[in-house]
């Protein structure tokens, strides 16, 4: 099994070739889209749109969240197409990995003229 900076460097490689095939510009679907397709080519093992209950005091509560992706079952992936980026978009990628006990992931933005510029790390 990958160790989970393995995974990450294998999602940044895949997402790195969807934007320079693209560029910036499109719709977040699209990308989510094309990054599954180079997944897939790389045989890396992932899920999409993955349901994720918010637990509250012992009740799970079906909120309608849901992962962008989840890579092996280890890394929460999350994906935006968006000009300006937010804080509350990191927030958002914590509060994902605290509800699925994931210690490591990645937000992506693609609206960017590099895609180095739009990757953000967390790790719990």
């Amino acid at each position: 099994m990958l160790k989970h900076e393995e995974l990450t460097d294998q999602v940044i490689g895949a997402a790195i070739e969807v934007h320079r095939e693209l560029g910036p510009g499109l719709l977040e679907s699209a990308y989510q889209a094309c990054l599954c397709r180079e997944l897939s080519l790389r045989d890396v093992r992932f899920e999409q749109q993955v349901p994720l209950p918010v637990e509250y005091k012992g009740l799970k509560l079906d909120c309608g969240y849901e992962m962008d992706l989840l890579v092996a079952d280890t890394v929460v992936v999350e994906l935006k197409a968006v000009k300006d980026h937010h804080d509350v978009f990191d927030a958002q990628l914590l509060t994902y990995m605290k509800l699925a006990r994931k210690s490591v992931g990645l937000l992506l933005n693609f609206h960017v003229s590099v895609l180095r510029n739009g990757l953000r790390r967390k790790i719990l």
